[in-house]
Parts: C-alpha cells; sequence; structure tokens
C-alpha cells in the first residue's frame, strides 16, 4: 500500500522530550515574557466566560446545605428533613452531572464546540428559575423537596456540561506554555463560588433578621433561599450571550482533518470529489463550478467524519498506551471525589466539632451561625489553594502537584480520623483548613487540568466527560453513603476511608505522565504517520 505523508494541519518537527511543537506553535507559544499567571485582556474575557459554569457549580454546591436548613424551618417546624429524600436532593445535581458530562463531552466532539457551547448554560438558568419556583405552600412538604430534588438533577447535567465544554474551550485557544495556568485559573472560580456562595447567605439572612428574629415569622426563611439560590442566574445571563456567539476555534477546525489510516478518508478525497462531481453533473445536466463542487465535496466529507468519530475513538482508546492515561485520569478523578464531597457535602459534622452548627438558640441565630462558620471554611482553605496552583502548575509540573496533594490530604484526614474526638477546636479548624488547602492546592485542581492536556483536540471532550463523569460517581456515593456510615460506624472511620482513596489516588497519579508543554496533538499525528508508514 502507499505511503502517506502526515496530516499537513498538524506537521511533525524533532522534539525534546515533552516539548512538542507543530505549525500551530506562534498561535499557542505566543506570549512574550509574561509570566503564565499574568493575564491579556483577551485571556480575562475568556476566563470569564469559561470560568462561570465552576463558579456556577462550586455555588450550587455550597449553597444546598443552608437550604436544606432552611427548608427544616420552612417544611417540618425545625425538625430533620427525612433522611432519603435529604440524600437524593442533595446528590441531584451530582446525578445529573454524570449525564452532562458524558452527553455534552461527546457533542462537544461530534458536532463541534461552538454548536454546543452555552447550551449547557441554557439548561442551568431553566432549570435554576424552576427550582424557585417550588410550590412550597400548595404542596406536601415531601413532594416539595422531591419537586427541588428533580430540578437539581436538569440542574446538574447542564453544570456537569460545562466541565469538558470549558476545559477543551479554554484548552483549544490557550498559549501551550500558558495552558495549565489558564486552566488552574478556570478551575479556581469554584473557590469564589463557595465564597460568595457563604457571603450571599449570611447577607440575605442579615436582611431578614427583624422579621425572622424581631417578629418571629420563622416561615419567610422560604424567600431566604429562593433569593439564595435565585441570584446565581445573575452570572449566568451574564455570559450566555458570550458563549452562544463564541466562534470554533483553530485548532479543533484542524483536528478534524486528522484521520487514522482506518478510515480510509485521506485516500479517498480525491475519489469523493470526482463522485460528487459526477452527482452534480448528473442532478443539474451541466458541469458546475469547482466552487459548488467544493462545497458540496466539503460538506459530505464533514457528514463523514461525523461519522466516523466513534470509530476512530474507540480505535484510539484500543492502544494500552492511551487506554492507561484515560484509566488514569478517570480514577483518580473517582478517588478524590470520593473524599472531596464527602467532606464538603456533609459539613454540618465539621461545623459541630468547631461550635458553628447552630445547635441552640433561634431559628435565625441557628441558619447566622451555620453560615459564619461556612465562611470561616471557606476563607481559609478554599480560595488560597486554588491560586497556589494557578502561580505554580508550570513550575512544578501537574503530576508533582497531585500526587503531593493526595498524599498531603492522606495525612491530615489521618489526623483528623486518628484524633477526631481529642483535637481542640482551633487544632481542628488549623487541620480541616490544610487539608481544603491540600485538595485544591492539588487533585482537585489537576484532575481537571490532566484530561484536558493529555488528549487530542478530537477526542479531549468525550475523554475529558468520561473523567468528569467518574469523579461526579464517586460524589454521589460519597452523598449517599456518608451520612449512613457516620451513623452505623462513626465518622472516624470515614475519614479512614477517605484516607485510603487519598493513597489509592497518589498511586493511580503514577498512570498519567507530566503533561507541562506536552502538545497531544503532534503526538497523536506522529502516531498516524507511524501506523502509515507500517502499512
Amino acid at each position: 500500500m502507499a505511503k502517506h505523508n502526515p496530516p499537513t494541519e498538524f506537521p511533525v518537527h524533532e522534539h525534546t522530550e515533552n516539548n512538542h511543537h507543530s505549525r500551530l506553535e506562534d498561535y499557542e507559544l505566543d506570549g512574550g515574557t509574561r509570566q503564565p499567571f499574568i493575564l491579556s485582556v483577551a485571556e480575562l474575557k475568556l476566563l470569564g466566560i469559561a470560568g462561570v459554569g465552576f463558579f456556577l457549580d462550586a455555588y450550587d454546591l455550597f449553597i444546598i446545605n443552608p437550604v436544606a436548613t432552611m427548608l427544616q424551618y420552612r417544611l417540618y417546624g425545625g425538625h430533620s428533613l427525612p433522611a432519603g429524600l435529604q440524600g437524593f436532593m442533595k446528590a441531584g445535581a451530582n446525578i445529573g452531572s454524570v449525564i452532562g458530562q458524558f452527553g455534552f463531552g461527546f457533542a462537544a466532539d461530534y458536532f463541534g464546540r461552538k454548536a454546543v457551547y452555552g447550551k449547557e448554560l441554557m439548561l442551568i438558568i431553566f432549570a435554576t428559575i424552576m427550582s424557585i419556583s417550588d410550590p412550597t405552600g400548595d404542596i406536601s412538604p415531601n413532594s416539595a423537596l422531591i419537586w427541588l430534588a428533580v430540578w437539581r438533577i436538569i440542574l446538574g447535567i447542564g453544570v456537569g456540561g460545562d466541565y469538558p465544554m470549558s476545559a477543551s474551550v479554554m484548552t483549544d485557544r490557550a498559549h501551550l506554555k500558558r495552558r495549565g495556568t489558564l486552566l488552574a485559573y478556570v478551575f479556581a472560580n469554584q473557590g469564589w463560588g463557595s465564597l460568595v456562595g457563604a457571603l450571599v447567605v449570611m447577607i440575605v439572612l442579615l436582611c431578614y433578621r427583624h422579621t425572622m428574629d424581631v417578629e418571629g415569622h420563622t416561615s419567610k426563611v422560604d424567600g431566604v433561599w429562593r433569593i439564595c439560590i435565585g441570584l446565581s442566574l445573575v452570572p449566568a445571563f451574564a455570559t450566555l450571550y458570550q458563549r452562544l456567539t463564541l466562534p470554533e476555534s483553530k485548532k479543533f477546525q484542524a483536528s478534524r482533518k486528522m484521520h487514522s489510516p482506518e478510515d480510509g478518508l485521506d485516500e479517498s478525497k480525491a475519489i469523493k470529489k470526482d463522485n460528487v462531481q459526477a452527482e452534480v453533473i448528473e442532478r443539474e445536466g451541466s458541469r458546475e463550478s469547482d466552487g459548488d463542487v467544493d462545497k458540496v465535496a466539503n460538506k459530505k466529507e464533514l457528514a463523514l467524519v461525523k461519522k466516523q468519530h466513534w470509530h476512530e475513538f474507540f480505535h484510539y482508546f484500543s492502544e494500552w498506551r492511551h487506554l492507561r492515561i484515560l484509566l488514569g485520569t478517570c480514577s483518580c478523578w473517582f478517588l478524590l471525589d470520593i473524599a472531596f464531597y464527602g467532606i464538603n457535602l456533609n459539613q454540618n459534622v465539621v461545623l459541630q466539632q468547631i461550635g458553628f452548627d447552630g445547635s441552640s438558640g433561634t431559628a435565625w441565630t441557628r441558619l447566622f451561625k451555620i453560615a459564619t462558620g461556612n465562611l470561616i471554611i471557606t476563607a481559609l482553605g478554599f480560595v488560597p489553594g486554588y491560586y497556589v496552583t494557578v502561580l505554580t502548575i508550570e513550575k512544578l509540573g501537574r503530576k508533582w502537584i497531585q500526587t503531593q496533594g493526595f498524599l498531603l490530604a492522606a495525612l491530615f484526614l489521618a489526623i483528623l480520623a486518628g484524633l477526631f474526638h481529642k483535637l481542640s477546636t482551633p487544632a481542628f479548624i488549623v487541620c480541616f483548613a490544610l487539608l481544603q488547602f491540600f485538595f485544591n492546592f492539588g487533585a482537585n485542581a489537576t484532575t481537571y487540568i490532566y484530561p484536558a492536556e493529555v488528549f487530542p483536540t478530537k477526542f479531549r471532550a468525550t475523554a475529558h466527560g468520561m473523567s468528569a463523569a467518574c469523579g461526579k460517581a464517586g460524589a454521589i456515593i460519597s452523598a449517599l453513603a456518608f451520612n449512613q456510615l457516620s451513623q452505623t460506624l462513626g465518622t472516624p472511620a470515614v475519614l479512614w476511608i477517605f484516607f485510603g482513596c487519598c493513597i489509592a489516588g497518589a498511586v493511580c497519579t503514577q498512570l498519567l505522565p507530566e503533561s507541562k508543554g506536552y502538545d497531544p496533538d503532534v503526538v497523536y499525528a506522529r502516531e498516524i504517520a507511524e501506523e502509515r508508514e507500517r502499512r
């Protein structure tokens, strides 16, 4: 069989170690002498567009805990929510996220980023509006919780879809030497979402203090939780237009012209064009211009590319060298989210230990004390950890940050588990803050960054969505099992389980390469060229 040259869109050059180059290097590496964490105006704009999804993800993750407490007073007279319904409501967004990550990830590769981007935000907006429309006064308390849980599943589909979409949109446009920093900036919006969520709850509660605390209208808490959730619509509407009008990236357009020799697409281009030309002549009765023929041929070629997408995807991951990396990104994210969401979806245990569980006082006093405790936890650990990752990722590398993050998170989980009933309040706060810090200066950031950097543009969104879905599967397990295991085994035993997950995560990280300076499109082009040489 005749040999073919590698695709012209991603020509292969000599490289050293992980520094791969391509004809896109001027686009990817342009950035002058600026430090990676110093952003240009264009990068700031793209960050604002891509980051809002993660802001909303963390805002929702935070807000559901105080909302659940508020619903106790609105629906059940201050008594606890039914355990099953509470777990369903808290897990709802994560259940939807799994669907969104798979679905939007595949759609972004199959239909293109431009065709899909923004639709996930429209879904978030619609589900948020329906959530705050919960008719709590017209239906039974249990039905009101089910209403909220169902719409949180729809909300989760949109939030989950944002993971592969925003990761792909940012990576497709990022300069190679700044790619990790930009992805870390996007993910750092989770920290701001949690912090803003804590502040919003406190501010809205202060606005209702006279009504609830002085006049005794505890049922007015119904307005508090609706306002807290509804305010998330502001950043969503603010960036919707920019998402819907964002053009397709040059890199994604070029990636669609790369084909594995298994598909025979490159070999048949000339034949297809001649066949299309003959079809046009037969249909029209005269010879059309080359432009018309090319237009029809390009449409048919694009249709064939879409048809072959899954075949190419499975062919790519049928090789162990690629499957190993996918298993690494999926397993690390799964193990991380068991521990991370297990802690953060059940912060009432932590608040109880530091004296901010709102166990005494009026309904308003209890809610405000819980909100204050959440703000302390968020400010101490969440935001600082994200930005240390931003500042160091291009120097320390992804693999080092992820490994040390897992190991140090395991260390502080072991301290909390072993000394759970012995630590003083200040010591407990310090340990918990350090745990949160090393989650975020560690695997919580890098498990998002890795799948965006190690897979070719052509399969990036699908592989990223699969990895993220595995993470959310871990989050669902934690959300549904934490309370029951805490009651049967005790909280320290559950923390030891999280310790084991972090150790396993550090081991699974060794499946992954260092992705700093790594261009998967160039590597993929080289592999295609080598495969053609062998055929």
